[in-house]
């Protein structure tokens, strides 16, 4: 009789490929033969990972194959399709595709013979899945009388009041239920169905409802209606796709401006690294204030900055956040170019900026940039939020909406609502989505955060083409108005955007850029080194109507004073034109501190730096402008050095680099070996290799696949002897299959003082680590632990 174990062995090698791809746990640690392959698939850690990830009709699919083995002489395809109510050729080739599916995993298996499939769950299975299949009762007892079915409206009618109401309640689960007390019309009904046949005790108090009942209760249908399509959703609104695309646009410009005023920020003040790491309450605040953002949506730009690689821990002590060589190229690039960059970097990471500022289990509050907010599942959660929203084109899904199709996406592992809140919150601030629906450039994204991202610049070209697509026209004006206001009619050019940002404050933003000058805004860029007419100059040349004359003599005014006193260092010294200007500056007690000395009527000098001098003297009132050595405007003082450091590296890093996938190289590279393997010597049907389960070792790197296998002589020696010895995938396997054929085999017990004894024994049941089997020699049963097996071998004798 064909086993699991056999149907795996006979695979090809392609096959045997695929099945590796579809479950790479199997391929990690290496299995040493075929057979411990078959183990490991087999094994419930094995399934229950090939299932979390399973949508709903493919464990409908498992479900009714589970529940029609033993209730029909073979299931085939149409079998099961008709099981789970696919009744149009669309859905019975649906459900077929999905068969197809499952058995590449090794999840289902054919029995049958060519042209006569007979399809059977995968050993295993059945225990992941429950006692309980779609909600079916369990297979009648062994030399349990079975009933008649086909009159079963009839017989039922002939049962006392109240039988058909307690078969109704059973009929789609659960199937079990609590014998009514005594002397009641209900329980006079139960005692009936249980004499007829139609119930089942279960214990003292319970009844079940018998499998071949269930499904005749049912039409032979395991499920109500196939769920081969996500539910539709219920409160999403329409979006028009140019809207969609706009607010894309406006969103994603508006997160790379976010970060760059970070970025900026950073430079000029790095914020502390936290003793245990991260941001403190105090930064992210502060940061929330130079953005002009909430507390989270602040978090939320630092972490997408920090994944971008622009800022990282400098490694020193004590440490801070400071911008690193990844941010020279950012200055370089333009809007779309740096939106791609942040794009990509998020669909790679495997952070949770929504909970910066909650608690743990310890009552600590989590910190952006820490290492609590690291999480492995992020990633693929990711790709199936864009997925669910990439389904729903035109509409903007709520939360709900969302988590119902993630819901029928991954049943047993529906995300929390907050994680699919927040990557629903960094979508629309990222500009993924706009207006709550999914947009060109989150389109574009999809294949990157759906697949296993890499910040390789194929598709950072290509999400920068696909933002760029849906981009408004730059505009290279801005229009001067006399109340010191300017308003620049769309998107500004690089060229404007700069001249702005040294000059101007922003107002409002929107589908017009309000800006405003002020004395502040115009020492900025005298600060720069651009003198009065330059500015003037180029804003003449920006703006199609002439400078508004209050413009004019605000810059002149402000240049004016600027230039009215000079810093130096020396360490650093102030000096004036006009003595009167230094007059009681060395004596004023404010500035006491700053230790000031008279060089000359014109001249003051101090040990402080040049710029700790120069805030000193504005915060008196005294505009000065600092100058190099030969007398000329020096700007601002240079900047500190950037770190060659992207996310991942440094000391404090809580970025995880994902190791590389195995390559299809790899994997057949595996199969080869064990192929070799598995011809080392002529085995018995339960025998297997102990040595080899922990000799073979396989480590990929650059597509190549390396192991040690066990030398010949060890395989033949095991071979020989046919025993299992320590090797639990293996013992699990062939007790199951000594299940299954109603085979003896010996086992090698210890008991809990360490004393062994050999059973002769034939196993009946495996399941929740424990083994029932019967003892024929004594005609007893006997439960055991199945980790007190030691060794198993097969029954030469039978």
């Amino acid at each position: 009789m064909a086993t699991f174990s056999d149907a795996v062995r006979e695979r090809s090698d392609d096959e045997l490929v695929a099945l590796l791809r579809a479950r790479p746990d199997l391929a990690s640690p290496s299995p040493s033969t075929l057979r411990s392959l078959a183990a490991r698939a087999s094994s419930r850690t094995s399934v229950e990972r090939a299932l979390v990830h399973a949508d709903t009709p493919t464990l409908q699919v498992l479900e009714a194959v589970l529940a029609l083995e033993g209730e029909l002489p073979a299931v085939g395809p149409d079998d099961v399709a008709a099981a789970v109510g696919a009744q149009d050729p669309d859905a019975a080739a649906a459900v077929r595709g999905l068969l197809a599916a499952v058995a590449e995993q090794a999840l289902v298996w054919d029995a049958g013979e060519a042209g006569q499939p007979d399809l059977r769950p995968a050993p295993g299975l059945g225990e992941v899945l429950g006692p309980y299949p779609a909600g079916l009762g369990p297979r009648r007892d062994p030399g349990s009388p079975a009933p008649d079915l086909t009159g079963l409206d009839s017989a039922v009618a002939a049962l006392p009041p109240g039988a058909r109401e307690v078969l109704d309640a059973l009929a789609w689960g659960p199937p079990a239920g609590v014998v009514p007390p005594d002397g009641t019309a209900a329980r006079r009904a139960v005692d009936a169905l249980v004499d007829a046949g139609l119930l089942q005790r279960a214990e003292a108090r319970t009844v079940v409802l018998p499998r071949d009942v269930g499904l005749a209760l049912r039409d032979g249908r395991t499920h109500r209606d196939p769920a081969l399509a996500p539910p539709a959703p219920r409160s999403a609104r329409t979006v028009r796709e140019d809207t969609a695309d706009a607010e894309s646009a406006s969103a994603a410009l508006e997160a790379v401006r976010l970060v760059d005023v970070l970025v900026t920020a950073w430079e000029e003040n790095p914020p502390p690294v936290l003793r245990a790491g991260g941001l403190g309450v105090r930064d992210v605040r502060r940061a929330a204030q130079t953005l002009d953002v909430d507390e989270a949506t602040a978090a939320a730009v630092v972490e997408l900055a920090a994944a971008a690689g622009l800022v990282a821990d400098d490694g020193d002590a004590p440490a801070s956040y400071v911008p690193t060589t990844v941010a020279d190229a950012w200055d370089e690039a333009d809007d779309a170019d740096r939106w791609a960059m942040l794009a990509v970097a998020w669909a790679a990471s495997r952070r949770t900026p929504w909970l910066a500022g909650t608690r743990d289990e310890k009552g600590a509050t989590r910190a952006p940039l820490s290492a609590d907010l690291h999480r492995a599942w992020v990633p693929r959660l990711r790709g199936q939020v864009l997925a669910a929203l990439a389904g729903m084109p035109g509409l903007a899904p709520s939360t709900g909406d969302v988590l119902a199709d993630l819901a029928w996406r991954t049943p047993r592992a529906v995300p929390p609502e907050p994680a699919v809140e927040g990557l629903l919150r960094e979508a629309a601030l990222l500009g993924i989505t706009g207006a709550g629906s999914l947009a060109a450039p989150g389109r574009a994204l999809l294949p990157v955060v759906t697949g296993e991202p890499t910040a390789d610049g194929g598709a950072a070209a290509a999400l920068a083409g696909a933002l760029r697509a849906v981009l408004p026209a730059e505009v290279d004006e801005v229009l001067l108005q006399g109340d010191l206001t300017g308003i620049v009619p769309g998107r500004p050019s690089r060229a404007l955007a700069s001249l702005i940002g040294r000059t101007a404050d922003v107002e409002s933003r929107g589908g017009a850029t309000t800006v405003r000058f002020s004395a502040a805004s115009v020492t900025r860029a005298l600060d720069l080194g651009a003198s009065a007419d330059d500015l003037l100059d180029e804003l003449g040349r920006r703006s199609p109507v002439p400078v508004p004359q209050p413009l004019e003599y605000l810059v002149r005014d402000t240049a004016r004073r600027h230039e009215a006193l000079r810093v130096g260092t020396a360490s650093s010294y102030v000096r004036a034109a006009d003595p009167a200007v230094l007059a009681g500056l060395a004596e004023d007690p404010r500035l006491a501190s700053l230790g000031l000395v008279r060089l000359a009527p014109t001249v003051l000098a101090t040990a402080v730096p040049a710029a700790e001098l120069q805030a000193a003297l504005r915060s008196r009132g005294l505009l000065a402008a600092l100058e190099g050595p030969d007398g000329r405007p020096l700007g601002r003082l240079r900047r500190p050095p950037r770190i060659d450091r992207g996310p991942g590296r440094g000391a404090r890093s809580a970025y995880a680099v994902a190791s590389a996938p195995v390559s299809d190289d790899g994997r057949r590279a595996l199969v080869e070996r064990l192929r070799v393997a598995d011809g080392g010597g002529t085995r018995s049907p339960f025998s297997s290799t102990a040595a080899g389960a922990d000799a073979a070792r396989a480590t990929v790197g650059d597509g190549a696949a390396h192991a040690i296998l066990p030398p010949p002589t060890a395989v033949d020696r095991l071979a020989r002897t046919g025993a299992v010895d320590g090797v639990a995938g293996d013992t699990l396997a062939l007790l199951r299959e000594a299940v299954r054929d109603g085979e003896h085999v010996w086992l090698e017990l210890v008991d809990a003082h360490g004393r062994p004894a050999r059973r002769r024994v034939r196993p009946l049941r495996l399941e929740a680590g424990r083994l029932r089997a019967l003892d024929t020699s004594r005609g007893a049963e006997l439960t055991v632990a199945v980790h007190r097996i030691a060794s198993v071998e097969p029954d030469e004798g039978g």
